[in-house]
């Protein structure tokens, strides 16, 4: 279940706060597919399960970018702010893919608070480290710190 702030403002001050963790996703051949097919990124070691057998990962893996895009499937379940007219995806930082996903895989998203602040138009920009952990592994797949910017209600 996320942790849930009543109004963006309440996250001034909770750098450092550990947030939820998500529910666990299979990474399966056809999202991996899928995420070729939309990218044009079509890489053996991505798409070929035959040749990817032989290959360094003894199995196809995922797109890096694709393990990254699901930080926004992760985000609403780890964190939940309410009360705000708009929140935008400012940017990342930091981004750091450690781990290869390897087809079959099941992977999660967790979070802790990095900064608050409010900026220009009274807007909350919070900072949030999502580390996308992968299922049995001691080292994770992708950390990234993400930049939320939330604005007020009007």
């Amino acid at each position: 279940m996320a942790v849930i702030f009543e109004n963006p403002r309440d996250l001034l001050g909770k750098e450092g706060t550990k947030l939820d963790t998500s529910d666990w996703l299979t990474i399966e051949q056809d999202r991996i597919d899928a995420f070729a097919e939309c990218t044009g990124d079509h890489q053996w070691i991505h798409v070929d399960p035959v040749r990817a057998k032989d290959g360094p990962f003894g199995a196809t893996i995922a797109h890096g970018y694709l393990t990254l895009s699901l930080v926004n499937l992760f985000m609403p379940q780890i964190v939940e702010v309410r009360r705000f007219s708009a929140g935008v995806n400012v940017g990342m930082d930091k981004t750091r893919f450690l781990n290869p996903v390897v087809v079959g895989s099941r992977i999660r998203g967790s979070g802790e608070i990095v900064s608050v602040e409010e900026v220009k138009g009274g807007a909350i920009q919070a900072v949030i480290r999502v580390t996308v952990e992968i299922e049995g592994k001691d080292k994770p797949a992708c950390v990234v710190d993400t930049i939320n910017r939330y604005f007020p209600e009007s």
